[in-house]
């Protein structure tokens, strides 16, 4: 497995759990946004019984927290979230704040959607993934020839089309949204495993069973990123929300691996067309950081890594990532040496 060439520093953790019930079990993979006068900071809170709220610090300055909500600012209120709101996302497109998140019901996880004018009240927009079955999943994907066995492997959850009284389905996580409209469009990521797809469109409204039964039957079209690396063999999903930068939408996703001892997450780096970012430009042939510090090796879940917010400032691109699943750290890197050394490994090919 190849060696980052970049320097990476690891500055340590951040957020931790605190005594408070809905966060007693652990903080993790945080959405984060620099607004204002401050870096906000939407996580991931777990209470007991692993079930999850969305808590709220704002920092001073990135590592510096100047005030911390002691209740969460969005938890579970429908059927669908029922068990818990999980891995937000932030991006500010236009007017509104977008944070994207996992609702899962005990059955199902699935990519939701929340907005606000102001980072503090909530308006919840429901699911916008599709919720489909496996096996009409599979029909549709396959209809114009054999898709990746891996989509079997992952998501057809051992033949159970019923649990708890709850229909089974095709479980799409990591939603993360661009930052701006692209020619007029909102544009996301999304992650059926073991790939992370795309979508656009004008209106999330258009996000119908429709849309989604016609998307699938070109599934191959719209898949941005599939596992190519040993260090994310076993499968990948969307990360930070997108950079814009000079040579086109750096991208901060994760990888996994398989070992003896378990998956092994970590955070990879990508470069994404500006206008078309259906296209992949580059990618890293090795992790930009993987775990390797107690905090990363020893947790909740060891062995993880997960990335889920950046901003930059200056050259300095800030990532901050869940550590084993119970602790909120930050790693650095300088962002005109990440671009200059994902630019040197341009592909025109392959995803």
């Amino acid at each position: 497995m190849l060696e980052s060439k970049l320097e990476v520093k690891k500055e340590g953790i951040i957020l931790q759990k605190s005594g408070l019930g809905f966060e007693v079990e652990g903080v993790l993979n945080p959405g984060v946004i620099h607004y204002g006068d401050f870096i906000h900071i939407f996580y991931r809170a777990v209470g007991k019984g692993n079930y999850s709220t969305i808590g709220y610090c704002k920092m001073k300055t990135p590592f510096e927290v100047a005030e911390r909500f002691d209740i969460p600012v969005i938890f579970p209120q429908f059927e669908y979230e029922v068990h818990g709101v999980e891995d937000p996302r932030i991006v500010k497109i236009d007017d509104l704040f977008y944070i994207s998140y996992c609702a899962y019901d005990g059955v199902n996880a699935l990519g939701a959607l929340a907005t606000s004018t102001d980072l503090i009240h909530w308006e919840k927009k429901g699911i916008i993934v599709p919720q489909i079955g496996y096996d009409e999943f599979a029909r549709l994907a396959q209809i114009k020839g054999k898709i990746n066995e891996k989509y079997l492997r992952y998501n057809e959850h051992e033949k159970i089309k019923e649990k708890k009284g709850k229909k089974v389905l095709v479980w799409d996580k990591n939603v993360v949204f661009f930052p701006r409209k692209i020619h007029g469009k909102f544009h996301f990521l999304h992650r059926i495993k073991p790939d992370i797809q795309i979508v656009a469109v004008k209106d999330l409204e258009e996000l119908t069973p429709e849309f989604w039964q016609n998307y699938f039957l070109h599934l191959k079209e719209y898949i941005v990123l599939s596992p190519k690396h040993k260090h994310e063999v076993s499968y990948i999903g969307g990360g930070c929300p997108p950079i814009e930068t000079s040579v086109g939408w750096l991208i901060i996703y994760h990888g996994v691996y398989d070992t003896v001892k378990g998956y092994v997450y970590c955070a990879c780096a990508a470069l994404l067309d500006i206008n078309n970012p259906q296209k992949l430009i580059s990618r890293l042939p090795y992790a930009l950081f993987k775990p390797d510090h107690e905090w990363e090796l020893t947790g909740e879940v060891n062995n993880v890594c997960f990335p889920t917010g950046a901003i930059v400032i200056e050259d300095t691109l800030y990532i901050y990532y869940g550590a084993a699943d119970e602790q909120i750290a930050c790693a650095t890197v300088k962002l005109s040496e990440l671009l200059n050394e994902l630019i040197s490994n341009t592909t025109h090919h392959d995803k």
